[in-house]
Order: C-alpha cells, then sequence, then structure tokens
C-alpha cells in the first residue's frame, strides 16, 4: 500500500514539473496515471502553452497579442492550465463518445466545440472554411463519390473487361478521407484489460482521424488539430510550411512542393531557422523575412509599429479570390463552404459547366473577388514594390484563362469520344471517371492544371512547366487525341 500511495505521489511530482501554470484537482487526477500510462502525450502536453499559461493571464494581455478569443471564460476554467480534465471532461451531455472512466465523465475527441470555450471567433470562422465542410463536400456529391469508386474501388478482370467493386470503409479512411475528415461515431462499449486492471472504452468508427472537416460524435465539425497537433497545440507548428504539406502536397494539391523551389522556400529553408515563429501579432521583417503558408492564409500580420496588414482569420478563403484546385475548372470562391449544394444548368454538383462557364448563384461576384485580391496584396506590398504585385496577380489571372482553356481541350476531345461511343460516360448514365481517355482527362485538370495553377500563384515557376506543369498538360492533350483518333479507326 505504501509503495502505491509513494507511486502516485511520485507520479504527481512529475506531472507538475516544467509547468507553471497550477493544475486543476480533476487534471492532477488524471496525470496520476497518464504520466506513466502514456508518458508521451503528457511530456507533449507539458510543453504547450496550455501547461504554462492560464486563460486568466491570456486574458490580462493586451487584445492584439492574446492567443485566445474569448472576453471571458468561466470561473471552472480560467485559473488553471488547460489540462487533461479541462478539455476531454468539457461538454460531456454533447458528446456521445462521453464515458464513465475512474469517476468522470471523459470523451476522446476533443472538438472545435471543446476548443470555442477559449477560442469562439476562431471556431466561428472556421465554419465559414470550405475545410470545415471537406468531408461533407467530398462524401455527399455523388460525381465526387464516383471518382472515389474509380480511385479506390477494388478492380477484377472478368471477360475482357475490368470490374469495379465499391471500396470499402478502411481504403476510403486512409486515402481520401485521411484529410477530408471522417465521420466519428459510437458503435458500442469494449471492456479492455489495461496495466490498470479491466475498463470500459467506447469503439470509435471513423477513428483515428484528424482530418480538417471530420464530423464529430458531439456534432460539430472540423478537427484543430489537423493544423496544431497534440498535446503542444502550437502556433510555431502551425506556421511552418511542413504542417500545410501533411496534405497539401501534391500531385493534386502540390502547394508544399511549389513552395519548396520558390523564392519565398528559399528563404525559408536557408534563414527560417532563425526567425521567430511563436509571436503574437507577428510582425513582417522582424519575426519572418518571407511568407509561410500561415503569413498568407491565417496569420495576424503587423508591421514593426504595430499596424495591422493582414487579421487572424480561420476562414483562409477572405484572402483568396480564386478557387484554382480540385474542380475541372478554377473559378471564383462558392459563397458558401457547403460545396455539396451547388448544381450546374446540366444538374451536376459542380460549379462550373463541363464547358467552363461558372455557375454564378452560387459563387462570390467579381466585387468580392476585389476585395479579396487586395486583402491578400496588402500582404505582399509589406515586402514588394506596387510593380511587383501587380505584374505577379496579373500572370496568375492569364494561367487561370489559360489552364482553363486546356482543360476545355481536354473535354472537348473526351465529350467527342463520348459521342462516337468510344467510351461510355454522360450520355450512358455511366461513371466519367474510370475509362482510360477518361482517367488522362482527370489528369489534365486534377494533376496538370492544379500544378501550374499553384506555380504561379505561389511564384514556383519550375514546378508549372516539367514538373507536372505546362509539360505534361500538353502532352496528356496530345495522347487523348491519338487514343481518340486510334479507337475511331478500329471501329
Amino acid at each position: 500500500m505504501r509503495l502505491v500511495v509513494l507511486t502516485f505521489f511520485l507520479s504527481v511530482l512529475s506531472a507538475n514539473a516544467l509547468t507553471a501554470a497550477p493544475l486543476s484537482d480533476d487534471t492532477e487526477n488524471c496525470l496520476a496515471c497518464h504520466v506513466s500510462v502514456t508518458p508521451g502525450i503528457v511530456a507533449g502536453w507539458k510543453k504547450s502553452l496550455h501547461a504554462r499559461v492560464t486563460p486568466v493571464e491570456s486574458l490580462s494581455k493586451e487584445k492584439q497579442k492574446r492567443r485566445i478569443s474569448a472576453d471571458e471564460v468561466s470561473s471552472g476554467l480560467s485559473k488553471n492550465a488547460v489540462g487533461c480534465a479541462e478539455c476531454h471532461t468539457m461538454n460531456p451531455e454533447r458528446h456521445q463518445d462521453s464515458f464513465e472512466h475512474n469517476g468522470y465523465q471523459v470523451h476522446v475527441v476533443v472538438t472545435p466545440s471543446d476548443c470555442a470555450s477559449c477560442h469562439p471567433t476562431e471556431r466561428a470562422q472556421y465554419e465559414q472554411n470550405i475545410m470545415s465542410l471537406a468531408y461533407v463536400n467530398l462524401n455527399d456529391n455523388p460525381l465526387y463519390r464516383s471518382l472515389i469508386n474509380s480511385i479506390n474501388g477494388l478492380q477484377t478482370f472478368d471477360e475482357m473487361g475490368l470490374l469495379y467493386r465499391i471500396p470499402d470503409e478502411a481504403t476510403n479512411f486512409e486515402s481520401c478521407f485521411y484529410c477530408h475528415g471522417t465521420k466519428v461515431k459510437v458503435e458500442e462499449m469494449r471492456t479492455r484489460e489495461t496495466s490498470l486492471g479491466e475498463m470500459d472504452f467506447p469503439l470509435l468508427s471513423g477513428w483515428p482521424n484528424q482530418g480538417v472537416g471530420r464530423l464529430n460524435p458531439d456534432g460539430s465539425r472540423g478537427c484543430c488539430t489537423s493544423c496544431h497537433s497534440r498535446h503542444e497545440f502550437s502556433i510555431e507548428m502551425a506556421r511552418k510550411p511542413y504542417t500545410c504539406g501533411e496534405c497539401h502536397k501534391g500531385p493534386d494539391v502540390p502547394a508544399y512542393k511549389v513552395y519548396q523551389v520558390s523564392k519565398h522556400g528559399n528563404i525559408f529553408s536557408s534563414l527560417g531557422g532563425s526567425w521567430n515563429f511563436n509571436e503574437v501579432p507577428w510582425v513582417v521583417g522582424q519575426d519572418f523575412t518571407a511568407p509561410t503558408c500561415a503569413t498568407c492564409h491565417v496569420s495576424l500580420i503587423v508591421t514593426d509599429d504595430g499596424e495591422i496588414v493582414a487579421e487572424r482569420t480561420h476562414q483562409m478563403n477572405d484572402r483568396l479570390s480564386w478557387r484554382i484546385f480540385g474542380l475541372i475548372y478554377a473559378h471564383p470562391h462558392p459563397k458558401s463552404p457547403n460545396t455539396s449544394i451547388i448544381k450546374n444548368k446540366a444538374g451536376l454538383p459542380l460549379p462550373t459547366e463541363l464547358t467552363g462557364e461558372v455557375v454564378a448563384n452560387y459563387l462570390i461576384d467579381e466585387e468580392e473577388q476585389a476585395e479579396r485580391r487586395a486583402n491578400m496584396q496588402k500582404v505582399c506590398l509589406t515586402c514588394h514594390s506596387y510593380e511587383w504585385v501587380e505584374g505577379h496577380f496579373a500572370r496568375f489571372e492569364n494561367t487561370i484563362k489559360s489552364t482553363n482553356a486546356m482543360t476545355l481541350t481536354a473535354t472537348n476531345i473526351l465529350s467527342e469520344a463520348w459521342e462516337k461511343g468510344v467510351a461510355r460516360g454522360l450520355p450512358q448514365g455511366a461513371n466519367i471517371f474510370d475509362e482510360a481517355i477518361e482517367k488522362k482527362w482527370v489528369e489534365g485538370w486534377l494533376f496538370f492544371a492544379n500544378s501550374t495553377r499553384f506555380a504561379s500563384a505561389m511564384a514556383g515557376a519550375d514546378y508549372g512547366v516539367f514538373a507536372n506543369g505546362r509539360w505534361y498538360m500538353s502532352k496528356n492533350l496530345q495522347e487523348m487525341s491519338d487514343w481518340l483518333e486510334f479507337k475511331l479507326k478500329g471501329k
């Protein structure tokens, strides 16, 4: 018995080491076991600001320097470190994954609704971000489901043809929905033997997952740890391009690869080791000397005299005038983050017609585009001249026109194949992604046009020529044309 008490006492001492903020009794109870059961989690948390600063200390700072957006935090949370209990016992009545654990109602999946206790503005902004609906936008779009089936479905060869089976959930969860997010559900409770004896835990489907549009057991959408990884929840990690590169590396979304060959990426790779990635607000020219993803899309940026260049935003598209990837044609951003509601004239769930015309009712207008472009250019102008910035954006707009034109050419070739009966697609009511020429068509816009646009938008020109850019886009068109000619000669 004395040994057990001594072990408990030492565990609590160890858990409190290096944490400057006082711990709640509930969190101390959690740490007493988890410092030995999950030492990696506890070690990571100890390094976090959650462990070192209380919410009331954060609220005492100037508003611009705060990392929380709440004007006040409940008394039960404000004076202690943000520890295990503060997050994993929050809002138990909302959590279907809440279960009894050593006298507490604990849930596994901490969600944006939980984080909103201290970060309500960030949660509200993120709900206007297309990423918060990434699961819904992919899963509830029948056209995209057809694309998933053509990629992930198990194929068999029978009677001189390929047959596709509907992919299993495990395959979908570790491919498309890894980044888009899964739907996490409680299936049942299970008893497991642990190092501390038998315990009951919920069995979750769709888990593990940290996708940006995850549907959570409390009904919320999204996952803060997509960018602010557990359990340090580091702003430094979120500001570095490696974090975005987890899902934005390509070939369909090659932002990170383009960044690496850009001058901005060159400067980051050479000098980024001396930058200050933790400061709030982030001072351009002082804390950093070239942008990362967060600089352009998320962070509160100020000059050295405190003038605001760009407000912090977790909407992330309010500095973006064009949506340049993931769809057949580049187009103005959708008004709603829920893109599954979009229908074109042909009844397809697309923001453009197959011939490229935009479905204007669902997309932002030119005035909103101009405002978003101006917001982005304010960031650019802190380091570049007006002529430089104008020249860059003129090239980018030209690239959008040229890549859309090349995609239209590819679509015309595919439409001819459907019309002549050498491929089965829309006219035949068939999957438009599963035949050879259709897969070539998909590569044309999903890989090559996207890569070219990213290279233009992010000034990574090398990637937009021979590395999945213009060379492959033009080569792909020739191969599609030759395929069609060959098939027609064989009829």
